[in-house]
């Protein structure tokens, strides 16, 4: 099954915080009671600057404006009251208030301007990412599947989290990397490494030449010159690439650079380190290697965890970072789709304010007896 938690609806750029605008207006008002009934010689006036100020963190320019203007009307009522509107005093407070409350206003019209390009940015990117991220079957052969995608908090760029499964003539391969870097760019990237995986996954008849293609598709110049694009070692991407037979009750791993799948059994979380892990996809033309993979066993009732960096690095308050082997031994069973809800439930409960610093991806596989 395949879970994409939806992102909170994007409150509307400008929209005023109900709550927060009783602050403004309260202030105004309790420093103009205060400075009509103060003494002749203490001006509380130059308070009410606060009110626009304040207004202009959370609010858009129309009502930073109004406010600004109620506090300039404050202040020529303050000092109609006192003394009388032209007095040198209050003639300079309020002029300084009107000049203040331009400012602010304009640097509320500009923070606007940029939430709104930021907030474009992202909902281009998520959906782009949403089309590279197609939803993984919940059963292929005799393995049953659960996918997750955990999206960063709304401040931060969508990643490059990738994953895929498809079926060949003899088992099922799966693939869950992570591009370097963020924004559409990586999006791409991701959509680069997918379509090579898609399109190899059904020809190569082994892993190794899967994985060579993998890194010839990453390798490849886009713009045809001959070279590869940006500078040595710019673009790369960690991946884990996996072929799971029907008929064998093992798996064989090609890492590249990837955090090592989890095996869950008998209540423990078994890293499967390879001996010979390759470097990420877009870096082995630098480095003289191969793409051995290793085999290790997979049983019926045994259960693979994919995962990319963003699950490990999670930190909570005190920075400590987020025990995944621990927490995936903890689990009852119940299959890989309750695995992902319990792990999720964890994760978010760990982070700080339930947001993740980096996008998040995860694929549990349950071998169950019997083919498809």
């Amino acid at each position: 099954m395949d879970h994409r938690p939806p992102h909170p609806s994007h409150r509307h750029v400008g929209e005023p915080r109900l709550p927060l605008l009783a602050v403004p207006f309260a202030l105004i008002a309790a420093v103009t009671v205060v400075d009509v009934l103060a003494p002749p010689d203490v001006h509380l006036g130059p308070f009410l600057v606060a009110a626009p100020a304040l207004t202009a963190s959370f609010a858009g320019p129309r009502m930073t404006g109004f406010v600004g203007a109620v506090a300039v009307a404050a202040q020529v009522s303050v000092a109609l009251m006192r003394t009388t509107a032209t007095d040198l005093n209050h003639t300079f407070q309020i002029i300084a208030l009107v000049l203040i409350s331009i400012f602010v206003t304009l640097f509320a019209h500009l923070r606007e301007v940029h939430e709104k390009q930021l907030i474009q940015l992202r909902s281009v990117a998520e959906a782009a990412q949403e089309v590279v991220l197609r939803p993984l079957r919940d059963r292929m052969g005799p393995l049953l599947l659960a996918s997750v995608y955990l999206a960063a908090e709304a401040e931060a760029q969508i990643g490059g989290d990738l994953y895929a499964a498809t079926r060949t003539p003899h088992g099922t391969r799966l693939i869950i990397g992570d591009v370097r870097g963020k924004g559409l760019e990586a999006v791409g990237d991701a959509a680069l490494v997918l379509g090579a995986f898609r399109a190899a996954a059904h020809q190569e008849a082994d892993l190794p030449a899967l994985v060579a293609y993998l890194e010839a598709a990453v390798a490849a110049d886009p713009d045809g010159t001959g070279e590869p694009a940006g500078e040595p070692g710019e673009a790369f991407t960690t991946a884990a690439v996996l072929d799971i037979p029907d008929r064998e009750m093992t798996l064989r791993l090609v890492s590249c650079g990837h955090p090592p799948p989890l095996l869950l059994r008998g209540g423990r979380a078994i890293p499967l380190e390879v001996d010979h892990p390759a470097p990420p996809l877009g870096l082995t033309r630098y480095v003289d290697t191969g793409f051995a993979p290793q085999t290790f066993s997979f049983e019926p009732g045994d259960v693979i965890l994919l995962y990319t960096d963003g699950v490990i690095e999670a930190r909570d308050a005190s920075g400590a970072f987020y025990p995944l082997p621990e927490r995936a031994a903890d689990w009852p069973g119940d299959g890989p789709d309750a695995l992902l809800r319990h792990l999720c439930a964890d994760l978010l409960a760990h982070s700080p304010g339930g947001s993740l610093g980096d996008d998040a991806a995860m694929v549990a596989i349950e071998r169950v007896t019997g083919g498809a």
